[in-house]
């Protein structure tokens, strides 16, 4: 049977990032996300959910989340579940959690000030490699250059 893993959610840090390193010295941030949901119910009322979801972030990308993420900031993040299971140490019960193992993130509004971590330093935006046009350059005055929004998709 073949299977398929992958997750994509957007969410504010509940604290700031806990960065450590393995003996051998790969970097290693352990997060967690407050995922928000809001919908209204039989009687118009608006409702508000708000998951919780640990994220596990390997590597470079566990340093440089560690460096410009602070609590409250927003940010995007692609990954796939993993299931730890444990023995707790005093009850002797099996234990089970589900959380995200990070792939690729995205800064999302990180030239606003926006949550606690508002002070942090602008991260630095990656650029997409310009592709070869086979459409003639507009002449200077022709046209207004493209506008630059804040989708980090």
């Amino acid at each position: 049977m073949a299977s398929f893993n992958k997750v994509i959610i957007a969410g504010n840090l509940t604290r700031d990032p806990e960065l450590r390193y393995t003996p051998k010295g790969t970097a290693v941030a352990r997060i967690t996300l407050a995922v928000n949901r809001t919908w209204k119910n039989e009687s118009g009322e608006s409702m508000e959910e708000v998951s919780f979801v640990d994220v596990d972030v390997w590597g470079r990308q566990a340093e440089v989340i560690g460096q410009y993420m602070k609590k409250g900031r927003p940010l995007l993040v692609e990954g796939r579940l993993k299931q730890d299971t444990w023995e707790d140490k005093n009850t002797k019960q099996k234990q089970s959690k589900l959380k995200v193992v990070l792939e690729t993130f995205s800064f999302i509004d990180s030239n606003r000030g926006g949550g606690e971590g508002g002070d942090a330093p602008a991260a630095p935006r990656p650029r997409p490699a310009a592709a070869p046009s086979s459409a003639p350059a507009p002449e200077s005055g022709d046209a207004e250059p493209p506008h630059d929004d804040d989708v980090p998709f």
